[in-house]
């Protein structure tokens, strides 16, 4: 197990499930993070219609997406495990993984980790693919410490061509 920021020292409930009120909020988080980090919107889930209706996309089987909300109820962002066509047997994505700017340094990324390694192992998957960019450094420094390795390609069909970072875990 990976060691938990000792900067973690804000206590936050526990992540939900979520449900279709969040979806515009967690739109927006994801949008506003892709645009921050100088990413392409087009072939990323900027562009990705599936973006404003997570908790629809959420409803597949074989999928999980945990909310992050403070204790005054705001939607900190969140992350998801998706059963993407095409991955190798066993393989979920870890998907739409984003916290707003004021969220991020406190430790949730870490648990929003945890939390989705986790989930994934209840759902049985053995592996967890991710795709990103070399520009979202935080995120794909988090996932090297959870022990990811890099991939020389994409795979599966996540729609998402623009990304250039694809990255897997056996879990």
């Amino acid at each position: 197990m990976v060691q938990q920021p000792s900067k973690d020292k804000v206590s936050f409930p526990p992540f939900r499930a979520i449900q279709p009120h969040h979806n515009p909020h967690l739109a927006t988080i994801i949008r506003d993070g892709i645009l921050a980090m100088g990413v392409p919107t087009q072939g990323t889930a900027y562009s990705d219609p599936t973006t404003d209706y997570l908790f629809e996309l959420f409803q597949t089987p074989g999928a999980y997406y945990h909310v992050c909300v403070s204790n005054s109820n705001e939607i900190l962002g969140g992350c998801g495990v998706f059963p993407t066509p095409g991955l190798p047997a066993g393989c979920a994505e870890m998907v739409r993984f984003f916290l707003k700017p004021e969220a991020q340094g406190l430790g949730l990324g870490y648990r929003l980790m945890q939390a989705s390694i986790d989930t994934a192992k209840s759902l049985g998957y053995t592996h967890l693919y991710i795709e990103t960019f070399a520009e979202m450094k935080a995120a794909v420094h988090l996932y090297e410490r959870f022990g990811f390795h890099y991939l020389q390609h994409s795979l599966g069909n996540s729609g998402h061509p623009a990304c250039t970072v694809w990255m897997m875990k056996e879990i």
